[in-house]
């Protein structure tokens, strides 16, 4: 069996375009389906797929940890965040193929399931770009919070921490104090709340300080108190901090889980399988993580494609511990899907059976909705004073 081509189908989501890609086969009926979705950066990531395909087209497509280390090393260049996408989509649907091929469902390719199903979580709107990003003042944070849990969600993440530079207020503080309380409230105890900093602290201090605002209302974790490539300031908050830190969504490289590892800079990683490359890089992180008490808690706001591969991680990981998922994120979610593995049930996804990831385009529905540039939110995280910071 050989590789016969590498094709990119690009979904517009209003908050993203997801990049999905098909592994054809020299079989007849014979592919499979993975994720390459990187926002704002969906140009590019189509043509580091092309650039990819010429290196693992005629290749056996059963034979992965080899077709990996071609994409990584016969590139020459380090492949980046733009490139390790495309390979990870890429890699997601030889596993959809091998899958399909031996008629099991990849989490059993994988060494079989460790759990009986998977605890899920998703954002305020269900994903919409402004109910995530725009929900700093209070009414709408908790209006918002109550919406998802009436659609059965059980653990909600938040994006409520302010705009900041190196110096925090005292009024937002205060704020963010008195925010998180009545969030905690509202949704009582048994609901899981997690705040994504978002790297938006410019200095280890003014995260410490958000910290210990919202550690009243004991949330599950913290996400990305600084921005990634500060191990000492990730360090600093971490040995400091209440509350369990995660971080590494924006990490793709083993050595730089690595690092994180054996700094104890964390106690949840989060890596995203659309970019750290797929499954194979990702069971070696979550075995170092493993080695050192770190849990798993993979990012994943992407499409369905991206969703379905969580979903075999999870049941195959035994230090994973929630899942991030964004199902609403538009109304037509599933209109694209002719088949889904996800099936969510008290607040959990279900494991599924069906061969390989268990997840099929409809390409004729998903031609619907074509690639536009995405909202350039980032434009609004700037201070009174016009300073341009990380939002």
């Amino acid at each position: 069996m050989k590789i016969t081509a590498v094709k990119p189908l690009v979904v517009n989501a209003d908050m993203r375009n997801w990049v999905f890609v098909k592994v054809e086969t020299d079989q007849p009926g014979l592919y499979g389906w993975g994720e390459s979705t990187l926002e704002w950066k969906t140009r590019a990531v189509v043509g580091a797929l092309e650039d990819l395909a010429p290196l693992v087209v005629g290749q056996d497509p059963a034979q992965i940890n080899q077709l990996v280390r071609i994409m990584k090393k016969q590139s020459f260049w380090r492949l980046g965040a733009i490139g390790s996408s495309a390979a990870s989509g890429i890699e997601l649907a030889l596993w959809d193929i091998l899958g399909k091929t031996l008629q099991c469902p990849v989490w059993q390719l994988l060494g079989g399931r460790v759990r009986e199903r998977v605890k899920v979580y998703t954002h305020l709107g269900m994903g919409q770009m402004e109910a995530v990003y725009e929900s700093l003042d209070e009414e709408p944070l908790l209006a918002r919070a109550e919406a998802v849990r009436s659609h059965g969600y059980n653990a909600i993440k938040i994006v409520n921490i302010p705009y900041t530079h190196y110096t925090v207020s005292l009024p937002d503080l205060d704020k963010l104090h008195r925010m998180t309380l009545r969030l905690r409230e509202i949704l009582g105890p048994e609901c899981e709340i997690m705040i994504d900093f978002h790297g938006r602290p410019g200095s280890a201090r003014s995260a410490l300080q958000y910290v210990e605002a919202v550690a009243a209302a004991r949330p599950l974790f913290i996400e990305e108190p600084v921005q990634p490539g500060d191990g000492k300031g990730l360090q600093f908050v971490r040995e400091r901090s209440a509350v369990p830190v995660a971080a590494g969504e924006r990490l793709i490289d083993l050595a730089d889980f690595a690092a994180l590892f054996d700094n104890r800079a964390v106690d949840i990683a989060q890596p995203d399988l659309c970019h750290c490359g797929g499954f194979t890089e990702a069971r070696k992180i979550a075995a170092m993580a493993e080695a050192v008490g770190i849990g798993i808690a993979p990012h994943n706001p992407c499409g369905p494609i991206a969703g379905a591969a969580a979903l075999h991680f999870a049941a195959a990981t035994p230090n994973h511990i929630i899942q991030e998922e964004m199902v609403g994120a538009v109304p037509w979610y599933r209109e694209v899907l002719s088949k889904s593995p996800i099936q969510m049930v008290d607040g959990c996804w279900q494991i599924p059976d069906e061969p390989g990831l268990g997840v099929e385009i409809d390409e004729a529905a998903a031609a619907r909705h074509p690639f536009k540039q995405e909202p350039i939110h980032p434009i609004h995280a700037r201070l009174a004073d016009g300073t341009v910071v990380d939002w």
